[in-house]
């Protein structure tokens, strides 16, 4: 009886999420640039890059304030999401799930977790192209702002080159709504 009891044990499933830490490093790299294929092609070819994040990039990243979480299965990361204050908001920044791993949740259990560590208002930023990822945003309570709007949010908030502003968007969640109709 024992021995069958520890079998099924062994048999559950753990799913946890967790800050990550620089033992991480390698899984959000490839995560990232694993799940980012998605993007090629819908972003324009002057903003693309092979890999699509380097690991230089990540570093200066992460010493930027990014901290990344993940959802953790029988002990594999299946998913990145980053989390970082600045200034007046919170932004959520690069939102991966492996390919394999797609539709099965782990992007909504990231952001929902996310969502509870910030105290105010939170934005994303993404590719106009990218369609699904504006759809994923606004499933889970974030909506676009306005053109005008966007620009300055991504001058003020991002460092991000003058042709990314150009071909991307910002989504903002209520609280940044209700924000901005309080400052009116």
């Amino acid at each position: 009886m024992t021995q069958w009891i520890m079998s099924i044990l062994e048999c559950e499933e753990t799913l946890v999420i967790r800050q990550c830490d620089s033992d991480d490093f390698d899984d959000i790299h490839a995560i990232i640039n694993d799940a980012a294929i998605a993007y090629k092609g819908a972003i324009p070819a002057d903003c693309w890059h092979e890999p699509y994040m380097s690991r230089d990039y990540l570093k200066h990243e992460l010493d930027a304030g990014v901290v990344f979480w993940a959802q953790v299965e029988n002990g594999s990361v299946n998913g990145v999401m980053g989390i970082q204050p600045v200034r007046d908001v919170t932004l959520i920044r690069h939102a991966y799930v492996r390919t394999a791993q797609r539709s099965r949740g782990i992007g909504g259990r990231l952001l929902a977790h996310l969502k509870t560590l910030t105290q105010g208002p939170a934005l994303v930023g993404t590719w106009k192209a990218a369609t699904w990822a504006i759809r994923f945003y606004e499933k889970n309570g974030f909506r676009l702002v306005g053109m005008d709007e966007k620009d300055r949010l991504l001058r003020k908030y991002w460092s991000i080159s003058d042709r990314q502003t150009e071909t991307s968007l910002v989504l903002a969640d209520e609280r940044w709504f209700e924000h901005k109709l309080k400052s009116i």
